[in-house]
């Protein structure tokens, strides 16, 4: 690959990890707050559809922040493998996305 090419798929492999990143860590906070809406739901008496009903959305929560974990972390293999690539190139040693690369890709492995 030439050093354009290079950039471009850092540029949109750090961007998909970023998203995913991002749309894990909605898709947490969104069982962590329905959970304490379940909470209150038991807590208030309320009716055994709505608890049920949040139950549900908890279960629906909690299988697509497995399914953004799976997708994020072929994203993160895809992304090392450009960054590992794009180092051997010294045209890119310094590059800034090179350094964003890694730098999210830090991120991903926390």
């Amino acid at each position: 690959m030439d050093v354009p090419t290079f950039k471009r798929q850092l540029k949109i492999k750090t961007g998909a990890v970023q998203r995913l990143l991002k749309e894990n860590g909605l898709y947490t906070k969104e069982i962590e707050e329905l959970e304490i809406r379940r909470q209150n739901f038991i807590t208030e008496n309320r009716e055994e559809w709505d608890i049920k009903n949040v139950g549900k959305l908890i279960e629906e929560s909690k299988k697509m922040v497995k399914d953004t974990h799976t997708r994020l972390g072929k994203a993160a293999i895809e992304l090392r493998d450009v960054v590992v690539a794009a180092k051997q190139q010294e045209a890119l040693a310094e590059d800034e996305d090179l350094l964003k690369a890694e730098e999210v890709l830090e991120t991903a492995n926390l």
